[in-house]
């Protein structure tokens, strides 16, 4: 079993800055892609950055140029930098990541991290 953690979300003023992190643990051989998806109440889950294990990025059209996403492989940790965030960036934030257990490969997702943004 293999369990993501995610930390780092709150309450911040439009124009501010969050740091979110996430962390996996349980039987872990590998980790390819990671990514930071959100989610607002009746809406789809929007993918919002993600980063390949070599370091490739990708990011929703609306946040480019204000996040960045990084990871530290040894620590099985994925990072999600957000500045000048907008009321509009509301949501639950969920971090994603493709586990390698070994025995078999699987998309885990953690529980989620509210982050909120005033105008």
């Amino acid at each position: 079993q293999v369990h993501l953690v995610e930390s780092g979300g709150g309450l911040v003023q439009a124009g501010g800055s969050l740091r979110l992190s996430c962390v996996a643990s349980g039987r872990i051989n590998n980790i390819n892609g990671m990514a930071w998806y959100r989610q607002v109440p009746g809406a789809q889950r929007e993918l919002v950055a993600g980063i390949s294990r070599r370091g490739i990025t990708d990011y929703l059209d609306s946040v480019k140029g204000r996040f960045t996403i990084s990871r530290d492989n040894a620590k099985n940790m994925v990072f999600l930098q957000m500045n000048n965030l907008r009321p509009e960036d509301t949501a639950v934030y969920l971090c994603e990541m493709d586990v390698d257990t070994g025995s078999d490969y699987l998309d885990y997702y953690g529980q989620g991290t509210q982050v909120t943004v005033s105008a």
